[in-house]
């Protein structure tokens, strides 16, 4: 690691550890109620326990392995995951064609765009009463909520990047006389490919957003549920340490789609493979 990220993590850390370190003094001081807001060491603690195998190790049962990921924390964490990626997988092959068919045809453009700009504003949490309705309990409705959540970002920056294509290309391309599927294929498609890339980052981030929302209301596991339920039982705790492992995973998702996003797009940023 260079010194320049090095510098860049300890700048970036200087703020949080400043918090944690009132957050503790305050909380060792008397100065609030640990039922209301437990000291960083409960939380972390509370954490460990979330993460930890609930059982000791029995080579009977099972192999190690499936021993050390048996932890509640990591079951909550892949139920929540795998929704995401479902809900994203729906809203995004949606969108996308869509979005592409839009930002090409201007008469569909005009049929379709009134419509999408009613229901885009309706906020996916609106939709939890006929989700139920519809589909029932369990992971149906999460991935209905999910799919709408990332339905509109992809749709949107879809079509923003195909109808900012510069005309000059266009032109270009037919004057050497490629076809509109050419066109489409060579032209307009790789340079939408930035604003589709952002509109999924924006949409598996708001896809994350609602499973939580989701997970509250609809399923009985996953992070969203286990926060619900440590509130009915005053676990303070274990509610922030739940909310710290949302925002760490979220975090390990934006990082990841921003990389993989810098890596499709080195091309665009006349970058060598």
């Amino acid at each position: 690691m260079t010194k320049s990220r090095l510098r860049a993590l300890g700048e970036g850390l200087l703020v949080p550890v400043a918090v944690i370190l009132i957050w503790q003094l305050a909380c060792s001081a008397g100065w609030v109620n640990p039922m209301v807001l437990p000291s960083p060491v409960a939380v972390a603690a509370r954490w460990w326990a979330y993460l930890a195998p609930l059982e000791a190790y029995d080579p009977a049962a099972g192999s190690w392995l499936a021993w050390l990921f048996s932890g509640e924390m990591i079951h909550d964490s892949l139920s929540s995951l795998s929704r995401v990626v479902m809900g994203f997988a729906v809203g995004a092959g949606l969108a996308l064609p869509l979005g592409l068919f839009m930002g090409t045809s201007d008469a569909i453009y005009r049929h379709i765009n009134p419509l999408m700009q009613v229901l885009r504003p309706i906020p996916p949490i609106a939709y939890i009463p006929l989700s139920i309705l519809w589909f029932g309990l369990g992971n149906a409705p999460a991935v209905f909520l999910i799919a709408i959540g990332a339905f509109f970002p992809v749709l949107m920056n879809t079509i923003a990047g195909v109808r900012h294509v510069d005309s000059i290309y266009i032109r270009a391309a037919r004057s050497l006389g490629a076809s509109r599927l050419t066109i489409f294929r060579r032209v307009i498609l790789p340079a939408a490919t930035p604003y589709i890339l952002s509109g999924a980052r924006i949409g598996i981030g708001t896809a994350f957003i609602v499973v939580i929302v989701a997970e509250m209301i609809a399923v009985n596991n996953g992070l969203g549920f286990r926060i619900l339920e440590a509130r009915e039982y005053f676990w303070s705790d274990k509610i922030i340490a739940g909310m710290l492992t949302i925002g760490l995973i979220g975090l390990a998702i934006d990082l990841a789609v921003s990389r993989l996003n810098s890596h499709l797009l080195r091309w665009h940023r006349g970058l060598e493979s």
